[in-house]
């Protein structure tokens, strides 16, 4: 269980680097009188995003081979990703 903690740890902390969720809460930090309610907010808003994305996968998981949904998050990671680079998100 601890490595499965850890592994998630670092995943997500490593995906969240330098997103624009990070970006947006450091703005937000930078406007604040106190960085603690804009550290409050975005902890929160994390927690509940990833408490609905466990959730979530724990329903598809029951109807879909995890390895599909492996498959399409990459393809539309990826193809998100060529619609950043390409200016049209």
């Amino acid at each position: 269980m601890l490595r499965v903690i850890f592994t998630t740890f670092v995943i997500v902390f490593f995906a969240e680097l330098g997103d624009k969720t990070q970006l947006q809460t450091m703005l937000l930090a930078t406007q604040a009188k106190s960085v603690w309610p804009v550290f409050i907010g975005s902890s929160l808003a994390l927690i509940l995003s990833s408490f609905v994305g466990v959730i979530a996968a724990t329903y598809i998981n029951k109807f879909i081979d995890p390895h599909y949904l492996q498959m399409a998050a990459g393809v539309i990671f990826i193809i998100i990703g060529l619609l950043t680079l390409s200016g049209k998100i």
